[in-house]
């Protein structure tokens, strides 16, 4: 299991120099608290560079929490600059220990020439690691189940 067959591929972009506010209502219409700002946040998802993540976070703590005018700002001027990047190759064990290390729980995927190709989250580990636990107990129930048809 790596990064890659783990990761959401449907993410949510903003540049750097959209608006913040319109990136909180991105984040409304989306659904996420975590958008990855790219340079070339209309191009196609292959081809996008990240050069930061901007979280619900940064926004309470950087701009609510100092009673900043929001809207005077630029998702630039918030983001979390040279965030952690997980290459799609990496394994999940490496990946995780990558996080903890980081103190993070989602990060931005890319291929080999460092282009977004998805998003890892805590949660999409711990959904693939119960449907693994389900296949185990679902094999010790249907192992016990054959032995008691054969054994009657």
């Amino acid at each position: 299991m790596n990064a890659g067959s783990v990761c959401k591929r449907g993410v949510v972009t903003v540049a750097p120099t959209d608006d913040l506010i319109a990136a909180a209502h991105v984040m409304r219409e989306k659904h996420v608290g975590y958008l990855i700002v790219s340079d070339t946040s209309g191009a196609a998802e292959t081809h996008q560079r990240v050069v930061g993540v901007l979280t619900d976070r940064d926004i309470v703590v950087a701009v609510l929490a100092q009673e900043v005018d929001a809207r005077a700002l630029k998702v630039g001027d918030v983001m979390t600059r040279d965030p952690l990047l997980i290459e799609e190759g990496q394994s999940i064990e490496a990946v995780l220990r990558h996080m903890r290390e980081a103190g993070v729980r989602r990060v931005p995927v890319v291929d080999r020439s460092g282009a977004l190709t998805g998003v890892l989250s805590i949660d999409d580990v711990l959904e693939r690691i119960a449907e693994q636990l389900i296949n185990i107990a679902g094999s010790i129930r249907n192992e016990q189940r054959m032995e008691r048809a054969v054994r009657q």
